[in-house]
């Protein structure tokens, strides 16, 4: 974090805009689509004292929201039905879209920034909330 300015300096976030970045990379991410995902997210921000980690949600089409999650974290867990990984390995390839932290970014927008470098939603947490909330 730059002490300046307080705001997160990461190389992942554009500068503008939105762009998509390859799973795998610096993160995997966890996809939940309409009104659960929504649930979702409010139910961890109330698990986590408002900060779950990073979060990006769409406001057209499947207004689908993104948990962004350390990398290789989705992979090798059943995860309930609604429930989409985002991820990379020999046989697919996942992008995930990530809004700039201002300006025009629409239809995407963070729910919940990210705070640090190292700071993700904590993959088991994400997962038994959604095994709770989907199941």
């Amino acid at each position: 974090m730059d002490t300046q300015s307080r705001e997160v300096n990461l190389d992942w976030i554009p500068a503008s805009g939105f762009q998509l970045r390859k799973a795998g990379v610096q993160f995997d991410a966890v996809r939940v689509d309409d009104e659960d995902g929504r649930r979702l997210a409010d139910l961890l921000e109330r698990m986590t004292g408002g900060d779950p980690g990073p979060v990006v949600i769409e406001a057209y089409g499947r207004r689908s929201v993104y948990f962004l999650v350390p990398p290789g974290s989705t992979a090798h867990r059943p995860w309930p039905r609604g429930v989409i990984r985002l991820n990379s390995g020999p046989a697919h390839v996942s992008y995930i879209p990530v809004p700039a932290l201002r300006g025009r970014t629409w239809p995407l927008s963070w729910r919940f920034p990210p705070v640090a470098a190292d700071r993700f939603v904590h993959p088991l947490l994400l997962r038994n909330a959604a095994c709770a909330l989907l199941s």
